[in-house]
């Protein structure tokens, strides 16, 4: 095993003393094949991300069914299972995969519904630790009720086939809706150094007990700031995405990594990244990219 210490340490969601996760995770959305469709061109490099993963020290493995479909799951459940006691994969609900590759919305009852015991056959479990319920598109929420879809999570919960609930790509109207019905321990959504909608909930979400999972890292920088990125990453002999990682880490106590990729030497070139420490001038720079 590979003797690591994980930038950032743990977290443990508010009332789930049973859920601690490592704050550098993993995302396992790039094992399937390009565009996140079919199978990866190498399923044995894919099985030794996974367990280099493992040896590192990371307890928490962001995935879905939907990744495939069906795929992802699949190649974690050859490389991993049985468990370790202390990992937890983090799952979300809300979308398939269409023939061309596309993830229209799937959300009326019976689709949640058939998506959990997907994800539990998948990855061969009896219950899922987190399920997160997919709202908005790829990087912005969609206006309206997310009352009845929450609620069959909510219902499914009490069948004991999910333990934690969380939300993905929604708004803090969408969050405080939820929270009406029953408890969340996450949210994921769209945010990074240039991307940064999010400022206000990230800190109402860390005062809650409530962990933020950002994903795309490194999505919707215009050309600006990219350069002022790699310039800050050039001084400190760094790269872009060890800066972004590191940043984010940085941010606020409740945010949690999920970068992924689909090799090994990428992999910890992730964890060594986020581990980098940023000095004060190098943090105001890079929080005025979103200006």
């Amino acid at each position: 095993m590979t003797t690591t210490t994980l930038p950032g340490g743990t977290f443990t969601a508010a009332g789930a003393p049973d859920l601690t996760l490592t704050r550098t995770g993993y995302g396992a959305m790039q094992l399937a094949g390009p565009g996140v469709f079919g199978p990866p061109a190498d399923r044995a490099s894919a099985v030794a991300v996974l367990r280099e993963v493992i040896d590192l020290g990371i307890t928490h493995i962001d995935t879905s069914d939907f990744y495939g479909p069906h795929v992802t799951n699949e190649i974690i459940r050859e490389a991993l299972h049985p468990y370790p006691q202390d990992l937890h994969l983090v799952t979300k609900v809300g979308a398939v995969r269409d023939e061309k590759g596309g993830w229209p919305h799937a959300r009326s009852p019976q689709q949640l519904r058939d998506a959990v015991h997907s994800n539990l056959k998948t990855l061969g479990l009896d219950a899922l630790d987190v399920v997160n319920l997919r709202w908005g598109g790829q990087d912005r929420p969609e206006a309206g009720s997310i009352e009845e879809p929450f609620t069959t999570l909510v219902e499914l919960q009490q069948q004991g086939l999910i333990k934690h609930l969380g939300l993905s790509t929604v708004s803090a109207e969408q969050i405080a809706e939820a929270q009406k019905i029953a408890p969340i321990v996450t949210v994921q959504n769209f945010y990074n150094i240039a991307n940064r909608e999010d400022d206000a909930l990230i800190a109402s979400l860390a005062d809650q007990g409530i962990s933020y999972a950002p994903y795309f890292p490194l999505g919707g920088f215009n050309p600006l700031q990219s350069g002022e990125l790699d310039a800050v990453a050039a001084r400190l002999g760094a790269r872009p995405m060890a800066v972004a990682l590191a940043w984010l880490l940085q941010r606020s106590p409740n945010i949690l990594l999920i970068p992924g990729t689909s090799s090994v030497e990428h992999l910890r070139d992730n964890v060594a990244g986020a581990g980098l420490e940023l000095p004060a001038d190098a943090i105001a720079e890079l929080d005025g990219i979103a200006g």
